[in-house]
């Protein structure tokens, strides 16, 4: 039988709602709760230390590096001093355990034990397996962390695995398109998909200023028009963005399969519209992470 021939967004759908289901950890108070036992209470220092603990204890030039869309002196106020209150393992470790909790809480033990738990972990954890580490840092780190027993856990795994692959790919097109990380994120925020300036921009560690400078630079480049809307050109260029990143990131879905991908997209996707009904995700949020 001549296999399904995989279609041109199938990987980034099913990215996408992996995505939403490992981005859970982000609005659940678990993973807080637990790093403020070591004297770390800045929610940015939650973040930064969870998702760049696999990096070890690397310097803020690092991570500013690998994050890419971070303004250097926010990362720079948070590591590597918080390395010195709780090292690196020991945060990968709570964020597992915390990961743990908020989906036992959002999913509930039927759903953890369900025979659909067990495949959507198998599923991922084979696209993650034909994943490419060359260039790749924050995959890479990642990859290089054990994989979880419990089927909800490997699932979220694999989804953080995925979800960093096609991130590191991301940035090579943005690079390549010559957009700094500001510039990216401004251009990304006022396109169609991107989350709104006010969610985004302090979060990141960006300015006014700085946010109006790189307005400016989208002008000159004719990406970005005087009210702050993207061109024509600006529109075609973010399709051509998000086109090259599929390209870049198709091996873990090239290798999972047609039939498979839609399998693991649909199981996700359930999974994520069940964390979204339990309170997983901020209202504001919610069209965001809930349409997946």
């Amino acid at each position: 039988m001549t296999p399904i021939p995989l279609s041109p967004l199938a990987g980034r759908r099913c990215q996408e709602a992996l995505n939403a289901l490992h981005s859970t950890v982000y609005f659940s108070p678990d993973f807080a709760e637990s790093l403020a036992e070591y004297g770390v209470d800045d929610s940015m220092a939650v973040y930064l230390a969870g998702r760049a603990g696999p990096l070890g204890p690397v310097a803020a030039g690092t991570v500013t590096a690998a994050f890419y869309g971070f303004a250097h002196p926010l990362i720079a106020e948070h590591l590597p001093h918080v390395w010195s209150l709780v090292p690196p393992a020991t945060v990968v470790e709570l964020r597992l355990a915390a990961v743990d909790a908020l989906l036992r809480r959002h999913l509930g033990e039927e759903t953890l034990a369900s025979a659909g738990m067990a495949e959507a972990a198998r599923l991922a954890l084979s696209a993650a397996e034909a994943g490419q580490r060359a260039g790749r840092p924050m995959f890479s780190a990642h990859a290089d962390q054990p994989v979880p027993q419990e089927p909800h856990l490997a699932l979220w795994y694999a989804a953080t695995l995925l979800r960093e692959h096609r991130g590191d790919a991301h940035i090579a097109a943005l690079q390549h398109a010559e957009l700094d990380g500001i510039d990216a994120l401004v251009s990304h925020c006022a396109s169609g998909d991107g989350m709104p300036k006010e969610v985004v921009m302090t979060k990141r560690g960006w300015t006014e200023a700085d946010w109006s400078a790189a307005e400016d630079r989208l002008r000159e480049r004719g990406l970005m028009d005087a009210d702050g809307a993207l061109t024509a050109h600006g529109e075609l260029l973010r399709t051509q963005l998000e086109a090259e990143t599929d390209r870049l990131d198709r091996a873990p879905y090239e290798h999972l399969g047609a039939e498979s991908v839609a399998r693991l997209t649909g199981l996700a996707e359930a999974f994520t519209a069940q964390a979204a009904a339990s309170g997983a995700f901020p209202p504001e949020l919610l069209a965001f992470f809930g349409k997946r």
